[in-house]
Order: structure tokens, then C-alpha cells, then sequence
């Protein structure tokens, strides 16, 4: 039972330190990594077009399993040929399972060793998810990177994260059974919470069930950054080096670079496009929220230096005054400075790792940039 296709190979070019640079190919382009992936969570990123993204070098878009089932629906996406023709997006797409938004609704939701019962947060009304189900979707929509169905549990509970592990392990021999499309390459998540011995399980376990590529699950949930960093370090070493590696759901500046930094080929998430429609700008010394009185009469850009539409044509002074007015177009400025930041820095880090200077790269970065602050939850067990 294994799932390795010659269409979906990843090419490793370069190392530095446990940096990669590499290149996964797909049927609808190649993914030079590191890379970012815009979300599309309803099968478009919030305030931009597709000539937008094209515009900023983006190379792969993420969209939501369970937002598209609930609504248009994925038979109706299959019909119209797909999310590549439905979004009007030519290049690679990324799909995930629905798992982590079916069982974010803690209050509707019922888990079974089979799957998950849940109501729709539109109109309440009953649904049910299994590994056969999540993959039946996931055809339907046509991405070309699809998840196996997984459960993510709190990432500081080693007790549920040992049961929740159980079902994943299960759940991704069935998607594996499942899937019919050559087209379409499924990665395995591997999960285990912040508990290096339920991660090496979880990374032993499905590599040897040889996906062409392997998320890192359970991250960015919760646990502070140091966790995230010492269970990102387990995992790494045992993953393939020939397939790529997915960190889920992150994507703020430090934690990239952090990210690539130990090993990580593909990121998304929702935060460049979240907190431009909030009236944030991301930059490389920290977050700006630009709703702040001072910036009122600034004439700067969003950021000196920087290329994007949103910098080279207005200030920081007329960015507030859209926000204040509620203008819309002060999300799609924003968000085309947010992403074009990350594009930006992802293609940086990948020069830097081809010409093995990613750690003074990713020093020079993170001693300039200054991170929200968190507080450090502990665990309620230990191993």
C-alpha cells in the first residue's frame, strides 16, 4: 500500500545546515522551496485576484476542504471542472482534509474511531466526515497536493493526543486505500502533540506507508514557539529527505524563518491576508497596526524599501485613512504588502540556502524582528 508517483518527485538542490532548497514537481508546475502558500479558503485569497498572485510570484494556494463541501459543494466544483477552472488559478493547489476545522467545533461534534459527526456552522445542519469521505471531496475539488484525514487534538494533552494518534495512524491507511486519482499526491500528517515519543511514532509509522510527502500536524495551536521549535527538530531527522515537508497553519515571519531554519519545505496560513482586512501591515522589524493616530500624516511607505503595488505608490498616511473609512481597498493594499512580504522572504531564504548562508540569513533576520509576544503553556503530562 504505498503512494509514489513519478509526477509528484521532489528534487533536493541544496543544504545549509538542516535548511533545504529543492524543487517538487506537480502536474500543473514545480514548487521551488521553500514556498508559502497563500490561503483560499472558499477557493479565493481574501481581497485579491488570481493575476494579483501571479503578480507576486505566488507559486501555490491552499483551499478548505470543509468550507467548499458545505458550500457550493464539491460535486458542483467537480462539474465546472475543478478548483484549477473554478478559481481561475493555473497553477498548483494544495487541499486539506477538513480535519482541523471539523474538529475545531468542539460543541457540534462527535468522534468516533470510524470518523466524525458535525453540524455546519452555516445553517446547523448534520454532516459526517470519515478518511474515505475527506478523499472522495478532495477529488472532487482536484487539488494536486490532498492531506489524509487526521485528528488534531490539543497539542499539550498527552493523554488524548495518544488516543487521537490511534485514529490518525488508522485514518491514513484508509485515505491511502481510498484515493483513485494518479493526479493528485496525498501527504500523511504526522501528529503526536509537543511529546517527542508519540512524533517519532507518528514519523516512523507513516513513513513507512510512503506518501510522497509528510505534513507536521499540531503546531501553531497553542504550545509556546520554544515547543514548536523542539518538536519540530524531533520530527525532521525522520522524515525522508527525498519528500517534502509541510508545516500546517504557520506563517508569520519569525516562524518561517524558524521553520525553515529546521527543515521545513511548504507552509500556509491565514495570517498575511487576516491581518491586512484588520489593519496590520506585517514588515520585517515587526507588525504596524496602521489603525494607530501616529500615522495619520506619515508620508513613508508601509515599509522603506519594499517593492510591493502598495509601497511604491501610497503612504502610510492614506493606508490609515482607507482604513478609517472603511474603505475596502484598504485590505486589498494591505494584503498585497503582507503576502509580498512573505513571497519575498521565502525567495530570499532559498537564494541563501543555494549559496549556503542561510544561518547568517536567518540570524541577521530574527535579531532584527521583534515578534508578538506569548505566554509559554506547559503541558498537563509528560512522557
Amino acid at each position: 500500500m504505498t503512494e509514489a508517483r513519478p509526477d509528484f518527485h521532489f528534487d533536493l538542490h541544496a543544504r545549509s545546515g538542516r535548511a533545504r532548497a529543492g524543487v517538487f514537481h506537480t502536474p500543473h508546475g514545480d514548487l521551488l522551496t521553500p514556498v508559502f502558500a497563500p490561503v483560499g479558503t472558499a477557493a479565493t485569497v481574501k481581497a485579491l485576484t488570481p493575476a494579483h498572485l501571479t503578480e507576486l510570484g505566488a507559486s501555490l494556494v491552499l483551499s478548505n476542504t470543509y468550507h467548499l463541501y458545505l458550500r457550493p459543494g464539491d460535486e458542483l466544483v467537480r462539474e465546472l471542472g475543478g478548483l484549477h477552472a473554478f478559481m481561475h488559478w493555473p497553477g498548483p493547489i494544495l487541499t486539506d482534509s477538513g480535519g482541523f476545522q471539523v474538529f475545531s467545533l468542539s460543541n457540534t461534534r462527535k468522534i468516533d474511531n470510524d470518523g466524525v459527526t458535525f453540524k455546519s456552522h452555516i445553517d446547523g445542519s448534520a454532516h459526517r466526515f470519515t478518511p474515505e469521505k475527506s478523499i472522495a471531496i478532495q477529488e472532487n475539488l482536484g487539488a494536486d497536493i490532498i492531506m489524509a484525514f487526521d485528528e488534531c487534538p490539543p497539542p499539550l494533552d498527552r493523554a488524548y493526543n495518544r488516543i487521537a494518534l490511534d485514529r490518525t495512524h488508522a485514518w491514513a491507511a484508509r485515505c491511502l486505500t481510498a484515493k483513485t486519482r494518479p493526479d493528485q499526491a496525498l501527504f500523511g500528517i504526522v501528529q503526536g502533540g509537543i511529546f517527542p515519543d508519540l512524533r517519532e511514532e507518528s514519523a516512523r509509522y507513516l513513513t513507512e506507508l510512503n506518501f510522497p510527502g509528510y505534513a507536521i500536524g499540531g503546531l501553531a495551536v497553542g504550545e509556546s514557539k520554544a515547543q514548536m521549535h523542539a518538536t519540530l527538530e524531533v520530527v525532521e531527522p525522520l522524515l525522508p529527505a527525498d519528500k517534502p515537508r509541510y508545516l500546517m497553519g504557520v506563517g508569520s515571519p519569525e516562524d518561517l524563518v524558524n521553520g525553515v531554519l529546521r527543515g521545513v519545505d511548504i507552509f500556509d496560513c491565514v495570517l498575511p491576508t487576516r491581518l491586512a482586512r484588520n489593519g496590520a501591515a506585517l514588515t520585517r522589524a515587526g507588525r504596524l497596526n496602521m489603525k494607530n493616530a501616529p500615522y495619520a500624516r506619515d508620508p513613508r511607505p508601509v515599509e522603506a524599501g519594499c517593492t510591493c503595488y502598495c509601497c511604491t505608490h501610497f503612504t502610510r498616511a492614506y493606508i490609515r485613512h482607507l482604513i478609517i473609512a472603511e474603505e475596502i481597498l484598504a485590505a486589498t493594499l494591505l494584503t498585497l504588502h503582507n503576502v509580498h512580504l512573505l513571497l519575498t522572504l521565502m525567495r530570499e531564504m532559498r537564494a541563501a540556502i543555494l549559496n549556503n548562508t542561510f544561518a547568517d540569513y536567518a540570524e541577521n533576520f530574527l535579531a532584527n524582528y521583534k515578534p508578538q509576544v506569548a505566554k509559554s503553556p506547559t503541558p498537563t503530562s509528560t512522557p
